[in-house]
């Protein structure tokens, strides 16, 4: 691993005393953990260090959430710290998360003793075995001497290639076992060198296919977030002039008020973006996995004869639900700025595109995300509408998961990459609080929103006494409408009304509950109290954690909707409904 040389002069540390100095040679800034016997040797150097901060949470799921967001909206690797056996266990819907969504982070999981492992001892559990579907990769460190190299490898893969969550399980006794600490500076994995440029003559036949159609469409996913290629994919479009949807992982990629701009697509895809993608003769996916909550039915999808060109650092992403006419193995940002350069190569004249785009215009015309006003009651999609306004194109957002989170991909416009942190693949209710918490960790002076369910909030609302003790204060907006929205949904759709176990009969007082936290709690039902609350929450209470508890009309469907088994352009409009 290293020379004798280096070896004979390096420090002696113990495997918890390596781990700290890693950490701080990754340059890691924040850690979400919560301790367990199994770690103890680690916190206890943890207390003795002054190299990053440790952020106590209230629940493992919530340390693996809030890392997942703090890397969303960072650029940095999220890192979380949990003990063996149910510490473990708790992670693994944070990891699974962040693996569906592909966010790079690494977590530190205890474990028994080496010799203990397999005889069922106390809080032990094959973390690896569990963890092994929904990790990028993981680690079982059985000899100190291997500790640095691991952790190295850790961060290496976390953030290359197509990100994800690293897991390395620590034993207690290679915590407290000494060997010479060097960290090292390079690193080469064989087997692992993911593919960054783009192949040349893939590129220049890309380019091609695009300037010739005339009916193109440019499709995004998160991938284009994570390759921070959001600059250099604008610019491209500046030649190439074609609209854009994007996936919800890809919201805030391009702007959303840009008038090449058509929305989400998908699901619950405004109209015209749905359209544009099963009318379309060109279709150039980048980052994105045409996964089935975008493309609806994927035989009906493919009856349209389109040529698809796919942009993905991972190969196996590429053809996975589609065929891929023109694939492109490597780095978003690295092929879309070979593009550029091959763009003036490019001889081929640009189709014209004005039927196309008067084509689109019509379908924009239905207005999609059109609602009515209903006497008496908040709707849901004013709620997100006006928050937007208040926070200001500034403003970091989190969701849970339900009726709440497509209403805020759908209406709040979003202008910036890594503004935007929702459970896409997974869909995790609990995951809006923490991520919260980890968004007001990474940027503690920025406005950070999360839009929340009388479900969702639920499942995590313990991470509030965390926001208290580290003085974080975002501002929650609580979507209360007495359902689980979106199974409620679905239920009266397609299961002949029947709420079955979706009614939330028994709620807590919310703004007690809050109250009881130590923050601010406001409850509304009318406009004029929605409005006061907003402003209270920004301005009053600007230096405080704020839930609003919004009472809203608690039927109101999500709409536009592609139904189970439907095709993309099979969708139930308000004005069918």
């Amino acid at each position: 691993m290293h020379n004798d040389q280096e070896s004979t002069t390096a420090p002696m540390l113990s495997g918890a005393q390596i781990l700290i100095e890693a950490l701080h040679a990754e340059g890691v800034e924040q850690v979400f953990g919560y301790p367990g016997g199994a770690v103890l040797p680690i916190y206890d150097e943890i207390y003795k260090q002054s190299y990053f901060r440790h952020i106590l949470v209230r629940h493992e799921q919530g340390a693996v959430h809030a890392a997942d967001a703090y890397s969303r909206c960072s650029d940095r690797i999220g890192v979380a710290l949990v003990t063996s056996g149910p510490g473990a266990t708790n992670a693994v819907t944070g990891i699974a998360t962040a693996y569906a969504d592909s966010i790079p982070m690494v977590v530190f999981t205890g474990q028994v003793g080496t010799s203990l492992i397999g005889t069922d001892a106390f809080q032990e559990c094959d973390t690896l075995g569990i963890t092994r579907p929904c990790v990028k990769h993981n680690f079982l460190v059985k000899d100190v001497r291997e500790l640095a190299l691991t952790i190295k490898k850790a961060f290496h893969i976390a953030r290359s290639g197509r990100p994800g969550p690293v897991l390395v399980d620590l034993p207690k006794d290679v915590q407290v076992a000494k060997t010479p600490f060097v960290y090292p500076d390079t690193l080469d994995i064989p087997g692992y060198r993911p593919v960054v440029k783009g192949h040349p003559g893939q590129i220049k036949r890309a380019l091609g296919v695009l300037k010739a159609a005339k009916r193109p469409l440019i499709y995004i996913g998160g991938g284009v977030i994570s390759a921070g290629a959001s600059d250099v994919l604008r610019r491209l479009n500046e030649s190439l002039d074609m609209p854009v949807v994007s996936t919800l992982m890809g919201l805030g990629a391009y702007d959303a008020q840009h008038p090449r701009f058509l929305g989400m697509v998908g699901m619950h895809g405004t109209y015209e973006a749905n359209m544009a993608m099963q009318n379309c003769d060109v279709l150039f996916a980048v980052g994105a996995r045409f996964d089935d909550r975008v493309i609806g039915n994927p035989a009906d999808f493919q009856t349209v004869k389109r040529t698809i060109i796919q942009i993905d650092v991972d190969p196996s992403s590429i053809s996975k639900c589609v065929p891929t006419d023109i694939p492109i193995v490597g780095d978003a940002l690295t092929v879309l700025e070979q593009m550029m350069e091959a763009m003036g190569e490019c001889n081929a004249e640009k189709a014209d595109h004005s039927n196309w785009l008067a084509l689109i215009r019509s379908w924009s015309a239905k207005r999609s995300l059109a609602y009515k006003n209903k006497p008496g009651v908040i709707m849901p999609q004013a709620v997100i509408e006006r928050v937007a306004k208040a926070a200001g194109p500034d403003a970091y957002f989190t969701t849970d998961v339900g009726e709440h989170q497509m209403w805020a991909a759908q209406y709040l416009k979003l202008s910036k990459p890594r503004h935007w942190m929702s459970s896409g693949g997974l869909g995790t209710m609990g995951y809006g609080l923490p991520a919260a918490v980890g968004a007001c960790v990474a940027h503690p002076d920025e406005r950070v929103v999360c839009f929340t369910g009388d479900g969702s909030i639920q499942m995590n609302i313990q991470e509030l006494a965390t926001a208290k003790q580290y003085g974080l204060k975002p501002k929650i907006f609580l979507i209360n409408n007495g359902y689980l929205g979106m199974v409620a949904l679905w239920q009266r759709n397609y299961y002949n009304g029947h709420y079955s176990a979706s009614v939330m009969d028994v709620q807590p007082d919310f703004v007690k509950l809050v109250e009881s936290y130590g923050h601010v709690g406001i409850r509304c039902k009318t406009y004029e109290e929605l409005d006061r609350a907003i402003a209270d929450a920004f301005t009053t209470y600007k230096d405080e954690l704020v839930v609003v508890d919004i009472h809203v009309a608690s039927e109101e469907p999500v709409l536009p909707m592609v139904g189970p088994g439907q095709g993309l352009t099979d969708m139930v409009l308000a004005e069918d409904n």
